[in-house]
C-alpha cells in the first residue's frame, strides 16, 4: 500500500508514528513537507527564543526516515492532487502515485488586511523561519507589538519579551484570551500580564500602519489613537490550509476546512485530513490533542483496522502565558440554559476563580482559573466523567476547600471511572495506567515509558503520580518520602530534627534518628543540612566523609578527572588587575578558560594536587571561592543598570554585588541562581532565576522560583515596589523558608509547584508573616552570613586538609614515568587509555 502524506507537523508525525506501530513491510510511505525540517513541536514554540534548539524541539531522530524507509522530502511543495489517478504533482514536477493520501496541512495565520501589514519588520508567528526572521529583525529594535489577544498573541508576546523588546498586545476585543475566559478572568489576566512590564490595549482596531517618528512604524488605530514600534507580529487567528483541496474538488465547508467525516475521510474516501486543516461537524479543533486523536483513527482506519469514529474532542486547556498560569474547562461561559456559577476572586494576589454547575448542582460543566490552577486536574476529570459534586459547590474553589470529595464520602483519584482518560494528547486511560502498574511499572519514569503518558505537554504529570501512588497503597504496597534506608524521614523532617535538637554531626543523627552506616544519598543531604543551620567549614574531619566528589575536593570534577576553578566575581564586576591575575594564572597551569552566562570566568583542567596552588594565588589576588561545586548560591547576574545604561532606572550593579556578598556560601537542598535587571528591558534575565530582583520608577520588584534549567520555568512576581532593606528580608525570608521545606535536590521552581497553597500561600508567609517564622528566618540567615568564611582560604591554610590535595597517592606531582599527559585545548592532562594505546593499535578493516 503506498500512503502519501501531505504536510510534517505535529498531527502529521502522529499519524507516522501510529502507522509504524501496526504496519508491516509493505507500507510505502511518502511525506511531503514544505519546511527544511523534521517535524518539531510547536506548543513548546516560545522556549526557541528562550534558549531551546530546533534539535531540542525536534520530535524525530536525525535518522527517522532512513530507519524506518520513509521516503521523507523536505522543502517540497504539493500543487496539485489528481484524485481521479490517484498523483499527486510536487513544485519541481515531481508526479507521486498513493493509495491513500493523507491531508496534514495545518492552517496558517490570518493577517487583517490592514494598509501597511506588508511593511518590513512586520511577521506572523508560525514557524522556525518566522521565530529565526523576528530574532535577526530584534537585534535593531527596541519595542514589539502584538497584534491579538488570543493564546497564540501572548505566546508571541512573551517570545518578544525574551527577545528583550518593550512589549504591547493589540487586541480588538475588550479582553484578552476572549474566548477561553470571562470578563472578571480578563481583568485579572491582564493585571497580571501588565506587571510583567506588558502594555496591554484592549477594543483597539488598526486601521493603518505606516512610518513612524522613532520607530520604524506608526500604528493608526480607530479611535484616533496612535503606538509606536519597531516590529509588529500578527497573532489574530488562523485558518485551515485547504487550497490544495479545493483545487481537487474535495468538499469544503462554508468559512473553510476540509470536511471529513467519523473516519476522518474527505468526501473522496481514498484521501483523509487532520489536524487543523480538518473540519467535522462544522468545527476545526486548534489544539494537539484532537489532532493526535484524529492521527490515531486514521492510521487505524487505513489499516482496516477496528476503530471508534471520531466523537469531537473536549478543548479544555492549561497553559503558562509568560509566567502566569491560566486554564479554561469546558462550558466556562456558563451557555448551557440555566446553568449556575460559582466565583472566587483575590484581587491583591490576582487569583480568580469560577465553575459552572447544572441547575441541579450535581454536575460541572466548566471552570475558569487565571492565577492558581492547582485544582485542574480534579476539575477537568469531574467534568468529563460526570464525576458527583461535594455537598457545597462552592468548596472546589475556594483557598481552603477540596476539589476531590464526593457527597459520598469517595475522594481523589478513585472516583474517576476506569476509562477516564489521564492523557489526553497520547489518550491513556486510568485502566491504561493500573494496568501498566500492575504489570510492573512502579515509577513514573516507567510509566512514561510504558504508556507514553505525560511525555507530550506534560500537564497530566501529577494526575499519572496521583494515579500510581493510589494504585500502590492499593496493593498495599507502602509510600512514602523516606529520604533512604537510613532515615525514615523526609529530607525536610531531618532538617527539622537537627535544627530543633542542635544536632552538630551525622553520627549524632544516625545514632538518635536512624540505622546502619549511611549511604550515598543521606551523607551529603545531611551534610548538607548541617552546613545549611550551622555553617561548619565542609571539610572538617566531622563532615568531610559525607561529601560528595565536588565538595571533597571544592572543586566540580570534570570528564576526563580533572577539576574546575571557579572564582568569585560579585555581580560580574572585576577590575583590570584582576583579569591580568586570572590570565596569568590560567597560562602558568595552561587552563582552559571560558566565560559563563554567569557573569565568571572558569578555568578548566586542573588537577587535584595543583588546586591549593592555584587556589592560593587566586586568594593573594583578592579572589575567593565562587563556591560552584556545592548546592549553594552559584551566580547574582546583573547588567549595567543605571551607572551606564540609558534606560538603566538603578544601580543593578551594586545591589547585584551586595546580594552575592551577603548569600555567598549559603548551603540549600540545590544550587541558586540570582538575577538583578536594571530595568523592565530584563536584560540580567532575572524571571529566569531562583530569585529575580527587576528595578521599576518605584523601587524593586522581587520575582521568586524561576529556572532555567532543563524545564525552564518563568519567576513569579512574589511583591512589587520595594525599597533595598524591605527587598532583602523578603530575600532572607524566602532562602530560609525554601531550606526548610524543601525537598532533597529540589529546586525553587519545582517545590514551588509542590507548595499546598502556591504562590499566594508563599506570599502570606513570606510577606504577610501569617505563620509567625519572620523573625526567626531572619535571624537564621542572619547567623548564616555572619559566620561565613572562604571554604578554599579555610583548606590551603589548614596543613591537615591541604595535605589530602593529591592527583596519585604515591606521586604527589606528575612525576610518575608511568603516567603519560597530553595537550588538549591548551590544558595538560593525564592520558586516557585508548590514547596510551594509540601508537601500538593498528586499524584494521572489517
Amino acid at each position: 500500500m503506498k500512503i502519501v502524506m501531505i504536510g510534517y507537523g505535529m498531527v502529521g508525525h502522529k499519524c507516522i508514528e501510529s502507522l509504524l506501530e501496526k504496519a508491516d513491510d509493505t507500507l510505502e510511505l511518502t511525506i511531503l513537507a514544505e519546511e527544511p525540517y523534521l517535524a518539531y513541536d510547536r506548543v513548546h514554540l516560545s522556549e526557541y527564543f528562550a534558549g531551546k534548539t530546533l534539535k531540542d524541539l525536534s520530535l524525530a531522530r536525525a535518522d527517522f526516515a532512513d530507519a524506518y524507509g520513509i521516503d521523507l522530502r523536505l522543502n517540497t511543495k504539493a500543487v496539485a492532487i489528481d484524485s481521479y489517478h490517484k498523483t499527486v504533482t510536487t513544485h519541481t514536477g515531481d508526479l507521486i502515485g498513493y493509495d491513500k493520501l493523507i491531508l496534514a496541512t495545518g492552517s496558517y495565520p490570518f493577517v487583517p488586511p490592514i494598509t501597511g501589514h506588508d511593511r518590513k519588520n512586520c511577521f506572523v508567528y508560525r514557524t522556525i523561519d518566522d521565530l529565526d526572521a523576528i530574532r535577526a529583525a530584534s537585534c535593531t529594535a527596541q519595542t514589539g507589538v502584538v497584534i491579538g489577544g488570543g493564546l497564540l498573541g501572548l505566546e508571541a508576546a512573551k517570545a518578544l519579551m525574551d527577545l528583550k523588546l518593550k512589549t504591547h498586545v493589540v487586541e480588538f476585543a475588550p479582553r484578552l484570551m476572549v474566548v477561553q475566559i470571562d470578563d472578571l478572568g480578563g481583568k485579572v489576566l491582564r493585571s497580571k500580564i501588565e506587571d510583567l512590564g506588558v502594555q496591554v490595549h484592549t477594543q483597539k482596531a488598526t486601521s493603518a500602519i505606516e512610518d513612524g517618528t522613532d520607530s520604524v512604524h506608526v500604528m493608526k488605530f480607530a479611535d484616533g489613537s496612535s503606538l509606536e514600534t519597531d516590529i509588529i507580529l500578527f497573532s489574530a487567528g488562523i485558518r485551515p490550509r485547504d487550497e490544495l483541496a479545493r483545487q481537487s474538488g474535495l468538499s469544503i465547508g462554508e468559512r473553510g476546512g476540509i470536511v471529513i467525516n467519523d473516519y476522518c475521510q474527505t468526501s473522496d474516501p481514498n484521501i483523509y485530513a487532520i489536524g487543523e486543516c480538518a473540519l467535522w461537524q462544522s468545527k476545526i479543533y486548534g489544539l494537539v490533542a484532537p489532532g493526535y486523536d484524529m492521527a490515531r483513527l486514521t492510521a487505524k482506519h487505513i489499516l482496516a483496522e477496528q476503530t471508534s469514529g471520531f466523537s469531537g474532542a473536549d478543548m479544555s486547556t492549561k497553559l503558562k502565558l509568560m509566567g502566569v498560569d491560566v486554564a479554561s474547562i469546558g462550558d466556562a461561559h456558563a451557555i448551557t440554559p440555566h446553568s449556575l456559577s460559582y466565583f472566587y476572586a483575590d484581587e491583591d494576589a490576582k487569583i480568580y476563580k469560577k465553575i459552572v454547575v447544572n441547575q441541579q448542582k450535581d454536575q460541572l460543566l466548566g471552570a475558569v482559573l487565571v492565577g492558581c490552577v492547582k485544582e485542574y486536574n480534579d476539575l477537568l476529570q469531574m467534568m468529563l466523567n460526570t464525576s458527583p459534586l461535594p455537598a457545597h459547590p462552592e468548596n472546589l474553589i475556594m483557598p481552603n476547600g477540596t476539589a476531590t470529595t464526593s457527597k459520598s464520602g469517595a475522594s481523589g483519584i478513585d472516583l474517576l471511572p476506569d476509562t477516564a482518560v489521564i492523557c489526553s494528547c497520547n489518550n491513556v486511560s486510568k485502566s491504561d495506567v493500573c494496568t501498566a502498574i500492575a504489570d510492573g511499572s512502579t515509577s513514573l519514569g516507567a510509566l512514561k515509558k510504558c504508556t507514553k503518558a505525560a511525555t507530550a505537554c506534560g500537564g497530566c504529570t501529577a494526575l499519572v503520580t496521583q494515579v500510581l501512588k493510589s494504585e500502590l497503597q492499593r496493593q498495599g504496597v507502602s509510600v512514602n518520602n523516606h529520604l533512604c534506608e537510613h532515615f525514615a524521614y523526609s529530607r525536610q523532617e531531618l532538617y527539622h530534627l537537627i535544627r530543633v535538637n542542635e544536632i552538630r554531626t551525622f553520627d549524632d543523627l544516625i545514632a538518635t534518628h536512624g540505622h546502619g552506616l549511611g549511604c550515598d544519598i543521606c551523607k551529603p543531604t545531611v551534610a548538607n543540612i548541617l552546613a545549611s543551620c550551622w555553617n561548619d567549614f565542609v571539610l572538617k574531619p566531622s563532615h568531610a566523609g559525607l561529601q560528595d566528589s565536588n565538595d571533597y575536593y571544592l572543586g566540580n570534577i570534570q570528564k576526563d578527572g580533572s577539576y574546575s576553578i571557579v572564582p568569585r566575581i560579585a555581580g560580574g564586576e572585576i577590575t583590570p588587575d584582576g583579569l591580568i591575575h586570572i590570565g596569568q594564572i590560567a597560562k602558568e597551569y595552561q587552563l582552559y578558560t571560558k566565560i559563563t552566562g554567569g557573569q565568571r570566568i572558569d578555568l578548566f583542567g586542573a588537577q587535584v594536587h595543583q588546586l591549593p596552588e592555584i587556589w592560593e594565588k587566586l586568594i593573594q589576588a583578592g579572589f575567593e571561592s565562587g563556591h560552584a561545586y556545592g548546592k549553594s548560591l552559584r551566580t547574582v547576574k546583573s547588567c549595567v543598570g543605571s551607572t551606564w545604561c540609558r534606560y538603566g532606572v538603578d544601580d543593578s550593579v551594586a545591589l547585584a554585588i551586595f546580594l552575592e556578598n551577603r548569600y555567598k556560601g549559603l548551603r540549600s537542598p540545590h544550587k541558586l541562581k540570582m538575577a538583578v535587571s536594571g530595568c523592565t528591558r530584563e536584560c540580567a534575565e532575572a524571571q529566569g532565576k531562583d530569585v529575580g530582583v527587576i528595578a521599576t520608577e518605584k523601587g524593586w520588584n522581587l520575582y521568586v522560583c524561576g529556572n532555567g534549567g532543563m524545564k525552564p520555568r518563568h519567576a513569579e512576581l512574589l511583591v512589587s515596589d520595594l525599597d533595598t532593606t524591605t527587598l532583602i528580608r523578603y530575600i532572607d525570608r524566602f532562602f530560609m523558608f525554601y531550606i526548610q521545606t524543601a525537598d532533597r535536590l529540589q529546586r525553587t521552581s519545582v517545590w514551588r509547584d509542590n507548595l499546598e497553597g502556591g504562590l499566594a500561600y508563599l506570599k502570606a508567609v513570606i510577606v504577610d508573616d501569617t505563620l509567625g517564622l519572620a523573625s526567626e528566618l531572619e535571624r537564621r540567615m542572619q547567623h548564616v552570613v555572619g559566620t561565613y568564611q572562604d571554604e578554599w582560604r579555610t583548606a590551603i591554610e589548614t596543613p591537615e586538609i591541604r595535605q589530602r590535595f593529591k592527583t596519585f597517592i604515591n606521586a604527589p606531582e606528575k612525576s610518575d614515568p608511568n603516567i603519560q599527559f597530553t595537550e588538549v585545548r591548551g590544558q595538560i592532562r593525564p592520558k586516557t587509555q585508548v590514547e596510551r594505546d594509540e601508537s601500538r593499535i593498528s586499524v584494521v578493516e572489517a
